[in-house]
């Protein structure tokens, strides 16, 4: 008998495997139905607080984004982890294009520079990975953005101060209460949730409709 070719799984593996597959199913506790409703349930439900709570906040943070991009600042946005993607998620956006081709808008993230970071990291100390980076980096009439999901990590806080030093416009985009963001942001955004998924969902959201307001605010695209 023939063989089945090199780099295809023959009709007995294939089989096989379809019978792992249902077997897998068979012996499940998850209610995978129950859990995909109660996800886009949880969801739902904040994003609608969000969009109840945060509107006055949002339209600050276009204003102060809006004036330091016409008066020659940039946005500097920082965050850990997920925030970090997040940080330079946005920057991207904003320095490429968002809904369509455009002058660039002036921003960075201060996540992306693995050298600074490492140096920083094993010289002055983690705590200071962000705040270093905004004294060399910022001028009076930038904007630095923290996203923190807890609002409590040490760096995010040291860069913050930092940037209140130094005259930068501060803003934040927070969960679980805000943590110490309070009194350090100039323009905080406050998720009302304490699930971090949640929380990070609504601040892509809300960095995407910055950046999306941005484009239209300094006449670069059409509005809606």
């Amino acid at each position: 008998m023939l063989s089945a070719p090199s780099g295809h799984a023959s009709q007995s593996e294939q089989q096989g495997a379809f019978s792992d597959r249902e077997r897998a199913q068979e012996t499940m506790t998850v209610d995978l139905a129950a859990y995909f409703k109660a996800e886009f349930a949880e969801h739902h439900e904040v994003a609608r607080r969000s969009e109840e709570a945060l509107g006055d906040a949002f339209a600050g943070l276009v204003a102060a984004c809006a004036k330091s991009i016409r008066g020659g600042g940039k946005l500097m946005f920082f965050g850990n982890g997920g925030s970090a993607a997040d940080a330079q998620h946005l920057a991207t956006e904003l320095v490429v294009r968002y809904k369509a081709d455009r002058a660039a808008i002036a921003a960075l993230a201060l996540t992306t520079d693995t050298s600074a970071l490492t140096a920083a990291g094993n010289d002055i100390g983690f705590e200071r990975v962000f705040a270093r980076q905004i004294e060399a980096l910022g001028r009076p009439g930038d904007v630095a953005i923290a996203i923190s999901t807890s609002g409590t990590s040490p760096n995010i806080i040291a860069g913050l101060k930092q940037a209140r030093a130094m005259k930068l416009v501060t803003a934040a985009l927070g969960g679980k209460g805000g943590g110490n963001l309070t009194g350090l942001a100039d323009h905080l955004l406050v998720v009302p949730s304490d699930t971090v998924a949640r929380i990070q969902e609504m601040h892509i959201t809300l960095g995407q409709m910055l950046c999306g307001a941005l484009e239209i605010e300094l006449g670069l695209v059409k509005g809606r």
